[in-house]
């Protein structure tokens, strides 16, 4: 008998529900989530959490089979999305001032974040050079390639921005010898933030301990496309002020490019190309206000 088997016999729900690869069975003793194990201890990070006085997640009600966990079932309170985004910034907020912390680090940790982001900046100038190349080859252009075209310039203005900046950042970071770190959640998403009478993260299971601007550009590129992400910026800023190398670098992931994955079908290029846009244009005015004198 496996685990979903046995745990129906000692629940026995009275309805099932799939959602998200998640069970929820409804009980007359209460409602529950039954969710498959990773490679993370959810037990050990909820009590790290709750001595750093955290406790914005539903109960883990057991956690004694190797294949599933069992959580409370948190009903979730419609709200505007733009209202949802700001109680889900607060709140994370609140978990990056209570779980961070000064780690040592070396001056090859500098140099290696430092080379990695360099090396994406290159290979995406490149990569661009060769892609406007190439359609400027061809006789006729087709409305995605003409939209890339149009604002190639826009483009490699980033690519330009992100070069000065990395190396800024390069300059004030080399001599540092500690980095702040947080538990990030590393799956941000107005998904996995419900609210009720109280606030709750869901989703531990890709948590790690790295810097907390990671939630951050995890968070932006889920919504960026669809709302406003400058008064949820400020208030993150404002609640958890970042040193100035952190600042730095923060925006520097926002703005770092992905490559453009085009298909057979143009329709779908021109909106691929236009959310790509987009997303460059949007950042750009996101982040103008920190470089205004």
């Amino acid at each position: 008998m496996n685990s979903i088997e046995l745990l129906t016999k000692i629940y026995k729900p009275y309805k099932v529900t799939i959602k998200n690869g998640c069970k929820i069975f409804n009980t007359t003793q209460g409602n529950y989530v039954i969710k498959n194990k990773k490679n993370k201890d959810i037990k050990e990070l909820y009590k790290y959490l709750n001595s750093r006085s955290f406790n914005y997640f539903p109960n883990l009600i057991s956690d004694n089979r190797e294949d599933v966990n069992v959580f409370e079932y948190v009903e979730d309170v419609s709200i505007d999305d733009e209202q949802k985004l700001l109680d889900l910034i607060n709140v994370i907020s609140l978990l990056h001032n209570k779980t961070s912390y000064y780690k040592e680090i070396t001056n090859d940790k500098i140099k290696s974040i430092y080379e990695s982001i360099l090396g994406r900046v290159e290979y995406m100038e490149d990569y661009f050079n060769k892609l406007i190349f190439e359609i400027e080859d061809n006789v006729f252009m087709s409305p995605s390639e003409e939209l890339l075209i149009v604002n190639s310039s826009k483009i490699f203005e980033s690519l330009v921005f992100l070069k000065r900046e990395i190396e800024e950042w390069y300059k004030i970071s080399i001599d540092l010898n500690r980095m702040r770190v947080s538990v990030v959640h590393n799956n941000l998403s107005l998904d996995h933030y419900i609210k009720n009478e109280n606030d709750y993260l869901i989703s531990w299971d890709n948590y790690i301990i790295d810097t907390p601007i990671l939630d951050i550009v995890t968070l932006y590129k889920r919504v960026y496309l669809n709302m406003d992400f400058s008064e949820p910026l400020k208030v993150y800023l404002e609640k958890f002020p970042l040193n100035e190398d952190e600042k730095k670098l923060l925006f520097i992931m926002l703005v770092l490019p992905d490559e453009i994955n085009l298909t057979n079908n143009e329709l779908k290029n021109v909106y691929i190309v236009r959310k790509y846009l987009d997303y460059i244009y949007k950042t750009e005015n996101l982040i103008r206000p920190y470089y205004s004198v």
